[in-house]
């Protein structure tokens, strides 16, 4: 195992890992398209996300936001200015 630096702010430890040849003419693939400056970039970003997963919406969560996505496209919503008009309520206040 090696030592090096990214930025100066992390050291960083060069690992040997082996992986099957289709994941890694999938990553040969993405790297570049993604964004990522190099295949490294990539993987320590994947692994990153593998440590601390992203926060992801629970399925009922997904489904109360698609239910209120429809009725916003069928016209079934009102905006908060409308309602606070039908009440007489001041929202400066």
């Amino acid at each position: 195992m090696s030592t090096e630096t990214d930025d100066g702010s992390d050291r960083m430890e060069k690992i040997n890992v082996r992986v099957p040849e289709s994941l890694l003419t999938q990553i040969e693939e993405e790297w570049e398209r993604r964004g990522y400056s190099s295949k490294s970039e990539a993987i320590r970003d994947a692994l990153r996300d593998w440590v601390n997963p992203p926060t992801s919406l629970s399925g009922e969560a997904q489904a109360a936001l698609e239910t209120s996505r429809q009725q916003r496209e069928r016209g079934e919503t009102r905006s908060l200015e409308d309602v606070a008009d039908d009440y007489d309520v001041d929202l400066d206040e």
